[in-house]
């Protein structure tokens, strides 16, 4: 089933149901009035929402109405913890290289991850506002995952048992902060402004043979200003998959219902795959030709992230902003 909530209701939004094209939803108000409220009972409460789905997939769903993806608030309006992963080793390798950074040894066997800004999230149609053009800004093409109550202590294959929802994320970064922040030696804050999340979560088994080992095996596609501009697989050189990711986060604390767990940007070591950051794009510039060419994103650019099935039809919904001076 997708999920989804409406810019209406309060700051946690309303629950809907929409159906698998995207076209049609209903009302959940009577199973669960938000996301989190039916995250925070899922065992009980994902089947009533599984029902609905599937009455409205036959037309059955009283109150159906047609979808305005311009009304979606983010799936979770607010959430009480994003935890993002950097699980992609070839832009791990890459953006560190352009700052003059070592990839740590560590990485490799120990997936690299911060506490991301869960205190508000975008929706898949807000605007990115930021204050300076300086600050270099920058999308990055995501999954992500949300989780139901985590125990403390699982393990990755306990851990893939409490991945209830998988999503978008466009996760901007200021990339002109960063390098003065992690110089600190304590972490991102001012250079990870609020994300923006895709119009729907979807249950895995909504996403079929596309997600298999903890990962979804489709291309993340992305556009600058309507011009192509990377579809690197997601299923392809993660260093890392989603229950580890978890499990890596849950080692010391349970994690809350409704986590959310990203991916890291997109990045595959095919550069012809396009990039899903421009930060990835410039630094494969530099190191082909001495220098980087594209620039980070301007007031009036717009972005675009979507994922699409095989027919070529979006699952998510796409991420669709434009940045604004605010």
């Amino acid at each position: 089933m997708k999920l989804a909530s409406l810019k209406e209701g309060g700051r946690d939004g309303t629950l809907i149901v929409v159906n698998r094209d995207l076209t049609r939803a209903v009302k959940a108000g009577d199973i669960a009035p938000t996301l989190q409220a039916a995250l925070d009972d899922w065992r009980s409460v994902a089947p009533r929402l599984n029902a609905l789905s599937e009455d409205l997939a036959d037309g059955r769903a009283e109150g159906a109405f047609d979808l305005d993806v311009t009304k979606l608030a983010a799936p979770l309006p607010r959430a009480y913890e994003f935890v993002d992963g950097s699980a992609y080793l070839p832009h791990v390798e890459r953006v560190r290289r352009a700052r003059g950074a070592e990839v740590p040894a560590s990485f490799y066997t120990d997936p690299l991850m911060y506490q991301a800004t869960s205190a508000g999230f975008l929706g898949p149609r807000d605007p990115v506002v930021v204050s300076s053009e300086a600050f270099g800004i920058d999308l990055e093409a995501e999954v992500l995952v949300v989780t139901d109550d985590v125990p403390m202590g699982v393990t990755p294959a306990q851990a893939a048992e409490h991945i209830q929802l998988v999503g978008l994320v466009n996760d901007v970064s200021l990339r002109g902060l960063i390098p003065a922040e992690l110089a600190k030696g304590f972490g991102f804050l001012q250079s990870k402004p609020r994300s923006a999340l895709s119009p729907v979560f979807v249950t895995p088994d909504e996403l079929g043979d596309a997600w298999r080992d903890e990962k979804l095996h489709l291309p993340m596609r992305t556009w600058i200003n309507g011009k192509w501009f990377g579809e690197a697989e997601c299923g392809v050189d993660m260093q890392f998959d989603f229950a580890q990711l978890v499990a890596h986060v849950a080692k010391t604390r349970p994690l809350t219902a409704g986590t959310l767990v990203g991916s890291g940007t997109i990045a595959n070591e095919d550069t012809s795959k396009g990039a899903s950051c421009l930060a990835e794009q410039r630094t494969v510039e530099t190191l082909r030709d001495g220098k980087a060419s594209t620039p980070f994103l301007s007031f009036g650019d717009t972005v675009r992230i979507d994922v699409t099935d095989a027919s070529g039809a979006s699952i998510f919904g796409a991420i669709e902003q434009a940045i604004v001076q605010g």
